[in-house]
């Protein structure tokens, strides 16, 4: 009898460990693609996947330095006689192509534009990607770049998806953005990891989330808790916010566009796109969106 309770309780310890190291190695799988996403530009969701040229606008190839080291490769595409622009930032696994949809209507609307790669991502150098954490200094480098350089005077944001995070936690910490449109972004990380975790691959959330978060925070220096746009927007008035989320946003649920938009003050707009695949305001009806974004930018930068 004894060896047999013996026999048991070793094998639920076997168990128990196996149970944990199966946790701990997805966890770190999962932290991993966080730091090191893939990219290949696909037209059927960037539409572009060449150079500015392709739209038939002239561009300069720029480079930017950024204080921890880091260089960020982009394009700068001039507006004649124009001292205002639109920074567009990408999303996560994505490059400056992410904006290229926008572009014509844009310049044509009278802007400069700037689009670069992030750290990590695309062109610019490698390191690790940490959801906009340390991201959010690529924005701030990228206004300095624009002020010091092109003598810009106004200055719009536009990002997408952990872009619009990114672009959020930058317009909070630096006055010069003057107007931020922000498509299909989340409200709180740790609510999206939850429910990617859940929904998209069948696991519980928890200790699977925990544990990911801990080790990414340890990998990379990031805190999650600061990547959470619904409890920074208010802090963004009076500048306006334009908020953009497909209702059937295939990754980042439609509910985290309705809670930023609950969570900025006014002057503020949304707009529910009718598009069933993550961040495709534009395809969904490009005349439509290409006429708002653009009135909006005229309005207010």
């Amino acid at each position: 009898m004894k060896n047999t309770k013996k026999l048991i309780a070793i094998s639920a310890a076997s168990v128990t460990g196996i149970v944990i190291a199966s946790f701990l190695a997805v966890a770190w799988i999962l932290s991993s693609n966080i730091m090191h996403p893939t990219f290949v530009c696909s037209e059927e969701h960037f539409i572009y996947c060449g150079d500015p040229s392709q739209l038939n606008l002239s561009f300069e190839d720029i480079s930017i330095q950024v204080g921890d080291g880091h260089t960020l490769s982009g394009w700068y595409i001039p507006a004649e006689a124009s001292d205002k622009a639109v920074i567009f930032i990408h999303g996560h696994g994505a490059d400056r192509h992410e904006g290229m949809r926008w572009f014509k209507a844009v310049h044509q609307a009278g802007f400069n534009i700037l689009a670069f790669d992030l750290r990590n991502q695309g062109k610019s150098a490698k390191s690790f990607s940490t959801m906009g954490y340390f991201e959010k200094r690529d924005v701030i480098r990228a206004l300095d770049y624009l002020q010091q350089q092109k003598q810009i005077e106004s200055i719009g944001i536009f990002g997408t998806s952990m872009g619009a995070a990114t672009s959020i936690m930058a317009m909070v910490d630096d006055s010069r953005i003057a107007a931020g449109v922000f498509e299909a972004g989340w409200a709180n990380l740790d609510d999206l990891y939850s429910e990617i975790i859940e929904q998209h691959m069948g696991l519980p959330s928890y200790p699977l989330l925990p544990l990911t978060t801990w080790m990414l925070e340890q990998r990379t220096g990031m805190e999650m808790a600061k990547l959470n746009p619904e409890d920074m927007l208010a802090d963004i008035a009076p500048r306006p916010v334009f908020i953009i989320h497909c209702s059937g946003d295939n990754l980042i649920g439609f509910s985290h566009g309705e809670r930023n938009y609950a969570a900025a003050k006014k002057p503020k707009e949304f707009w529910k796109s009718p598009c069933q695949m993550h961040a495709r305001a534009w395809q969904s009806d490009p005349e439509y969106i290409e006429q708002r974004v653009t009135n909006y930018f005229t309005k207010y930068l």
